[in-house]
């Protein structure tokens, strides 16, 4: 596959990854490289990574932190920070943060703030990861339950994608990539939209194309806007709604945490449907989108008090403004509409439809 270049960095796949990764290494010459990667990765993925990094005589540390969202804070940065200062970490050291979205997006912090900046590689291991999370720079981590308060966009050196680590992954967070992979559909695309809705009828070794074209997606999109001040809001369709489930899911201890796909595609039907009474969504292309996502993601009990909750969550989506709620909604299907105010009765009755499917 071709490499992909974004503004500043390149993304390489496959069987380009490590021959490009060890030539980076021998051109630079890092004075330290760091690994950083969680529970599970470190023990299904790292044994392979290090297996094929020609790292001469640059001393490799390896640092661990624990898997999951809960622990995407500020507390392990801080933990990272100490660690990197210990090894005697400067600015000519390299980090390389082998994992998911919340080894990536951390340490993609971690490695923009520690001295003001030292160069630092993606190894994204997940689904999710390799078709967002690892491309376009955004780095952070969350504040309590509120999804990626704190960060800034800084991207990495090089993002390198090895398809193979999917093999290590569980089902559940496969189908949790996915729903960024439709979304991508959704907001630029409905040819790609269409063939990952019949991806039943696909050989899966179809994945890595789809995978690519994800990338590409993504990269068009913040390549144009790489602050997000305007045409990069549309890869947050889905997320006004769905990043509020995923928080209010996550801080409350009665209800079961969703994985970051799960809750966005709920958010990506609510917003589809709030997409009909707002921006000329066509009731047949809301149908579409519903049955499409509905043919791999289950429906979510949401009651009338969940919905006042997640509902506070909203006030802290990085795209409002003046106090003014904004949401990513479609024209049509591959053509979104940024910066659209809906009212709160018809959110619940967005709401009150998505109740009606379970």
């Amino acid at each position: 596959m071709t490499s992909i270049k974004t503004k500043n960095a390149i993304v390489h796949f496959n069987d380009k990854v490590y021959k490009e990764l060890n030539s980076y290494v021998k051109t630079t010459n890092p004075s330290n490289i760091f690994i950083l990667a969680d529970t599970n990765t470190h023990e299904y993925c790292l044994p392979n990574f290090l297996a094929q990094l020609e790292s001469g005589d640059t001393i490799v540390e390896v640092m661990e932190m624990p898997e999951g969202e809960d622990h995407k804070t500020i507390d392990i940065c801080t933990g990272v920070w100490e660690a990197l200062s210990e090894y005697n970490a400067d600015r000519k050291s390299l980090l390389i943060n082998l994992g998911g979205g919340v080894v990536t997006d951390l340490g993609g912090f971690v490695a923009s703030t520690y001295m003001r900046g030292i160069d630092y590689i993606n190894v994204p291991t997940s689904l999710l990861s390799m078709v967002d999370a690892s491309v376009g720079g955004k780095t952070g981590v969350d504040l309590g339950v509120l999804k990626n308060q704190i960060g800034v966009i800084s991207e990495p050196s090089m993002v390198l994608i090895d398809t193979s680590y999917l093999e290590t992954l569980p089902q559940n967070h496969m189908v949790s990539g996915y729903a960024e992979m439709l979304k991508h559909g959704l907001i630029q695309d409905n040819d790609y939209w269409n063939t990952l809705i019949n991806f039943e009828n696909l050989d899966a070794s179809k994945l890595d194309q789809l995978i690519y074209d994800s990338v590409v997606i993504k990269n068009k999109v913040v390549t144009e806007d790489p602050k997000e001040q305007g045409l990069r809001k549309i890869l947050n369709f889905g997320h006004t709604l769905g990043h509020a489930i995923e928080s209010y899911f996550l801080g409350n201890a009665d209800k079961t945490p969703l994985l970051h796909g799960e809750a966005i595609a709920i958010g990506m039907i609510l917003e589809a449907y709030i997409s009909t009474k707002v921006s000329g969504l066509s009731p047949e292309a809301f149908k579409n989108i519903k049955d499409g996502i509905l043919k791999t993601f289950s429906l979510v009990s949401i009651n009338e008090n969940d919905q006042k909750l997640i509902s506070n969550f909203m006030k802290h989506d990085k795209k409002n403004s003046h106090g003014i709620i904004k949401f990513v909604l479609l024209n049509a299907i591959g053509i979104p509409k940024i910066d659209c105010e809906v009212n709160a009765e018809i959110i619940s009755e967005a709401f009150d439809y998505y109740n009606t499917l379970i």
